[in-house]
């Protein structure tokens, strides 16, 4: 048995899904031992509860003002601090911007072995995680000491939440020092009111929306699915939309249930943002598009025409 610890991730004073997915995983590396988490910031502790209907034996919270917002010198000196304090033999975080950039860090520091953009486990533990722009697949394992590892939103489905279930809160006082960096405010330009990274359903939209005003009829749709607005790296060049939305190889990586490409040739650099999706639906003009290659459903036709269409027949099932 072993002890494991999470650390959770919050987002404009919500928790993110990506950490009851962390738990998920942390309770298949602890074989029946101890799972704890982590919440860092301010108000923070207010999560503590739906940690524990997860699985969460005790929650340490450190409200430290430094923690209220991202920086990686706080955050990687907190860590440090209370993994030294907990001696875990493994710590989970997602593949977030806060987890890709933290997690090397600390590992680094305490000589932890790290493997990232983990998308299954199983006993052993092994690992697997894409490679080659997610054109393969490898599995990986550790052969010594503690580990660490961070885990791809929406890989890893989180466990059905039990409220008889509590964690014990435990506060945390962690020594922030010699800080290199502070924000003093946060500016963000969001692809609208469902988090792309974690989003279930995506609707995208590439060079083929030909205009700011073409990404209407998607945000549409997206609003009858309860989706998230994506799009490609040749439509956020075309400053059609904020490079917050690209999804892609040098963008955002995405592996939602449901992704609808709409006027999205398919370049590889594309692919290799949302190639893993459950399943894709592609809305292309033109019917030798690469998207159709690894699409589950293909739509050859105008988006403008199929979008609104799509959207209605939507409203009347879902509305």
């Amino acid at each position: 048995m072993k002890k494991v610890l999470v650390l959770a991730e919050t987002r404009d004073g919500q928790l993110r899904n990506v950490s009851l997915e962390a738990l998920a995983a942390a309770h298949v590396l602890a074989e029946g031992g101890e799972v704890v988490a982590a919440l860092f910031g301010p108000d923070s502790g207010a999560h503590a509860a739906v940690l524990g209907h997860h699985g969460a034996g005790t929650v340490y919270v450190a409200d430290h003002a430094a923690l209220a917002q991202y920086t990686p010198d706080a955050y990687a000196q907190a860590l440090k601090q209370l993994i030294d304090f907990v001696s875990p033999d493994a710590v989970v975080l997602g593949h977030t911007a806060i987890g890709r950039d933290v997690a090397p860090r600390v590992a680094a520091r305490l000589g932890y072995g790290l493997i990232s953009d983990v998308t299954g486990l199983e006993a052993g533990p092994v690992f697997t995680r894409p490679i080659y722009a997610g054109k393969a697949f490898q599995k990986r394992t550790f052969t010594d000491g503690a580990i660490m590892i961070t885990i791809r939103p929406n890989n890893i489905p989180a466990a059905a939440p039990d409220t008889g279930k509590t964690a014990t809160v435990v506060p945390f006082d962690v020594e922030i020092k010699d800080l290199r960096s502070i924000v003093k405010e946060v500016v963000r330009k969001t692809s609208g009111k469902v988090d792309l990274s974690e989003a279930k359903i995506i609707v995208s939209g590439g060079r083929g929306v030909k205009s700011a005003d073409g990404f209407k009829p998607l945000y549409e749709l997206a609003d009858v699915l309860g989706a998230a607005v994506g799009a490609s790296r040749g439509a956020c060049d075309a400053d059609y939309c904020d490079y917050s939305m690209q999804i892609g190889q040098t963008g955002k990586v995405v592996t939602p249930d449901l992704y609808i490409a709409c006027g999205i040739s398919g370049a590889i650099q594309h692919l290799a943002g949302m190639s893993n999706s459950k399943v894709i639906v592609a809305i292309n003009k033109d019917p030798e598009a690469p998207i159709f290659q690894v699409a589950d459903y293909g739509i050859v036709g105008d988006l403008f025409e199929v979008v609104p269409l799509l959207t209605a027949e939507f409203k009347k099932v879902l509305v």
